[in-house]
């Protein structure tokens, strides 16, 4: 047995879990030492009891360590352990650090630089246009951009940080041959050419409530930063926020109106102390001190109308800017008739230049 499969074993073990690992590798010094322990000795280990020195004594019955590395194997993926250099250093010296992580891609040692993008999995046109412009720019300046994979926010950061060209890490809440959430597989599939999709989780664990969580603690841990998005008064990233602080790292927070429900989590967490954050550049100041050389954020300016614009449809298109609009404010801003703007949103719809939005709310694509 190697040591990265023995490591392995120790993961794939009922009740165990990354604290008792720690403990039982200051005790024992090496995974296979902890393995060929008999149960008297394991039980002389703080937080390890009878139910634990007996599933680790008897860990050849437990679990099937042949049959997960031939999964491993036939997913192409590879076993990182905390003594492998590409292990982030900051992820290891929190107070939980997985025992193993499953590597779907490549980690490169600029990986070690990581700043954190979560936020809503329901989120609204603005959560997701502040994450792209956050996350293009900090992927752009030369730091990986790690999130969740999930729905929202998560998804608009790893888009963005590949439109820039950049690193991102994708940390999953499932294993890897359970992918969640599924319409995220192609997605998955570019991240792993341009970075990598991570789990502690055995290649067929399901996701549950309790994964989500876990999962967090690792984005949380890896960051040197954390940004959040978007998140209303209840939210996971919150919790991510918080386990962030409590890990010593800076956590950044893109305020929001006040009237939104979707913004509450980040306006609070700003009156809490969570430094406000516009621009990629905001973030990349205060970490300058990791990256001395890396190029400035780009601006993203905005963009001139389209030009192949009738005069009502361009009087229209100023009249919605760059936030969500209620068809009535549009009117009003227009100048034109109710009619003449029904019409001419239509025509704008058909040319892919605004999208409609729930509530009779409006907004641009381009």
């Amino acid at each position: 047995m190697t040591r990265t499969e023995a490591y392995l074993a120790l993961n794939l073990l009922p009740q165990i879990g990354p604290v008792r690992v720690r403990k039982l590798l200051r005790h024992f010094g090496s995974p296979e030492a902890i393995l060929s322990a008999k149960g008297r000795d394991l039980t002389a280990v703080e937080g390890i009891g009878q139910a634990q020195a007996e599933s680790i004594s008897t860990w050849e019955t437990q679990i099937d360590l042949a049959g997960e590395l031939k999964k491993v194997e036939a997913r192409g993926l590879t076993l990182l352990t905390q003594e492998d250099a590409l292990y982030p250093r900051l992820l290891r010296e929190i107070h939980d650090p997985p025992v193993l992580l499953y590597v779907w891609g490549e980690l490169l040692p600029r990986d070690h630089h990581a700043i954190g993008v979560v936020g809503s999995r329901h989120a609204t046109h603005y959560g997701l246009s502040a994450a792209k412009k956050l996350s293009f720019q900090t992927a752009y300046a030369g730091y990986t951009v790690i999130s969740g994979l999930a729905r929202g926010i998560d998804t608009a950061a790893h888009e963005a940080a590949l439109a820039a060209k950049g690193r991102t890490i994708a940390v999953i809440g499932s294993g890897i041959g359970k992918l969640y959430p599924p319409e995220n597989m192609a997605l998955a599939e570019r991240i792993a050419q341009n970075g990598a999709v991570l789990s502690e989780y055995p290649v067929d664990r399901i996701a549950d409530k309790q994964t989500f969580p876990y999962r967090n603690r690792v984005v949380a841990g890896w960051s040197v930063g954390l940004v959040v998005v978007e998140a209303p008064a209840r939210s996971g990233a919150l919790i991510t926020a918080q386990q962030a602080a409590e890990m010593g790292r800076t956590v950044y927070a893109v305020p929001g109106p006040i009237d939104k429900p979707t913004s509450a989590g980040c306006n609070r967490l700003i009156q809490q102390g969570a430094k406000l954050v516009m621009d990629g550049a905001d973030v990349l100041d205060d970490l300058m001190t990791l990256f001395p050389t890396a190029p400035s954020a780009p601006k993203v300016e905005e963009p001139p109308p389209p030009v192949e614009l009738s005069l009502d449809e361009r009087i229209l298109y100023d009249a919605i800017g760059t936030d969500e609009a209620h068809i009535n404010d549009i009117t009003t801003q227009s100048g034109l008739t109710p009619a003449t703007v029904n019409a001419t949103l239509m025509r704008l719809e058909m040319k892919r230049l605004v999208r409609a939005l729930p509530g009779r709310r409006y907004v641009r694509l381009v």
